[in-house]
């Protein structure tokens, strides 16, 4: 994109004063890049040691996972589940709050005996598996954040405060020559006016 100035002092004012908010800018938006990288870099190890929680309880459950077939599906259900969010370098991202489940009082007088370990199996899998999902969320977020924030760092730094700084040299090589040609002309007009 081609920046487009005048030249005159009016401009390069305006120029300087758009070089300045820049370079002023410059080092909070490659702060806030190194950040995301690191916050991403963290979500990322929650992440696999959420999978790796999970992975574990599967092989806990190992054969038993058989009696889930049997597991009577009205008597545990997910009641609500309860996120919050809060402020990441200026980025709202999720997070997992309180999960509420009903259990069926009526079901443990007549089914089996295990039904107490499977609801908090059961309980601890939905757990697992909804923080995976807003952790997964939240890196997404936070990817798209530090992509953004790359780009306008590279704007910044490789496009835009060049472009200012060249257009402010201009501007002054301008002005300087016309400054010095009047001084010439007048020094020409004096000379002829000098008998």
């Amino acid at each position: 994109m081609e920046l487009r100035f005048q030249y005159n002092k009016i401009s390069i004012q305006a120029l300087q004063k758009q070089l300045k908010i820049r370079q002023t800018a410059l080092p909070t938006l490659k702060s806030k890049e190194t950040y995301l990288r690191i916050s991403i870099k963290k979500e990322k190890n929650r992440l696999d040691e959420q999978q790796d929680e999970l992975a574990e309880l599967r092989s806990r459950i190992g054969e038993s996972e058989q009696l889930f077939s049997e597991y009577p599906t009205d008597s545990l259900r997910i009641m609500d589940i309860e996120y919050d969010s809060k402020k990441m370098a200026g980025i709202i991202i999720p997070g997992l709050g309180e999960i509420s489940f009903a259990e069926a009082a009526g079901a443990l007088v007549q089914k089996p005996a295990w039904l107490l370990w499977g609801w908090k199996v059961a309980k601890h899998l939905i757990r697992i598996i909804t923080e995976i999902d807003v952790t997964q969320r939240r890196i997404e977020l936070l990817e798209l954040a530090r992509k953004k924030t790359t780009q306008k760092v590279n704007l910044y730094e490789k496009m835009q405060i060049p472009q200012f700084s060249e257009a402010i040299l201009k501007i002054r090589r301008y002005l300087e020559d016309v400054e010095n040609l009047d001084k010439a002309t007048q020094k020409i007009t004096k000379a002829r006016q000098s008998p």
